[in-house]
């Protein structure tokens, strides 16, 4: 643990001074983010503090599509059609593990509770599960910015101009639920981060257009109490509308086959979820 602090320090000191020299780490303050978040896996106590998923998706009830991405390639997605004609989507971002049975079926429950929405599960890996910490750790830090926008880009055109789109995800899905809210722009009507990096550049701040609901654990020594309160307060300060719930619970404390789970937490959770949802979708 005190090597990682030593590491975080390090890389925040690095980006102050580089900032104070007008340098930019790939060129944006989103791969910023994106790389810091990578980063804690290099950490053992973080990589320790999540279990792989221990139980199989049976009976799903989605299909895979494919879609153009911006970049000249293909995005896929764990798809489950609204039941009647709908213009509203909600993109299901995943863990550090990948698109896996977990998040499949985490979409057929948000898909049955909500109603008549589309849900895509954005599979950010393109194509690779992690079946052991090490494995996600590789694909978590081999995840290319530019590649992720690409998917959440294509994803959100698929969707089509006039979709109204709401986003969720848990731990390196819930920063990418952020991003793709950002990316959504003016067509994003709510967001759900579960433990997830909150983005502290101003400017991307600014350019949320949507009510964000912020779930988070006390003893996550990572997305600590203070990295939420300081982004609670900077979206403030953008006049940018936000809920934060902070739970006496740990990093992962949703994922019923993890031993941090909570399920009191996870079940209060699930329903502030479901009310936010359900009230802009």
């Amino acid at each position: 643990m005190k090597y990682f602090s030593f590491f975080l320090l390090t890389i925040l000191f690095t980006q102050t001074v580089w900032a104070q020299e007008g340098i930019t780490v790939c060129g944006s303050s989103d791969a910023e983010n994106t790389e810091l978040f990578a980063s804690l896996a290099d950490d053992p106590t973080f990589r320790g503090k999540h279990d792989l998923v221990k139980y199989t998706h049976e009976n799903a009830r989605g299909e895979e599509i494919t879609f153009a991405t911006p970049d000249g390639q293909q995005g896929t997605a764990y798809y489950l059609e609204a039941k009647e004609e709908s213009n509203q989507y909600l993109l299901v971002i995943h863990e550090w593990w990948g698109l896996n049975s977990h998040i499949k079926r985490e979409a057929d429950k948000l898909h049955k509770d909500l109603d008549n929405v589309h849900v895509m599960a954005l599979d950010i890996y393109d194509g690779k599960v992690a079946t052991t910490r090490e494995l996600a750790q590789k694909y978590m830090q081999s995840v290319s910015t530019d590649r992720a926008n690409a998917i959440i880009n294509g994803a959100i055109g698929h969707a089509g101009e006039n979709a109204e789109i709401a986003t969720i995800g848990w731990c390196f899905g819930g920063g990418w639920s952020l991003q793709s809210t950002i990316l959504a722009n003016e067509q994003a009507i709510g967001c759900v981060m579960y433990y997830g990096m909150p983005v502290q550049d101003m400017a991307q701040i600014k350019e949320i257009e949507t009510d964000v609901l912020g779930i988070f654990a006390e003893y996550d020594g990572y997305i600590t109490p203070q990295v939420v309160e300081e982004f609670e307060q900077k979206m403030k300060e953008a006049d940018k509308k936000i809920t934060v719930h902070m739970y006496e619970a740990d990093h992962g404390f949703a994922n019923p086959s993890g031993s941090r789970y909570d399920e009191d937490a996870a079940r209060d959770a699930y329903d502030k979820t479901l009310a936010f949802l359900k009230e802009r979708l």
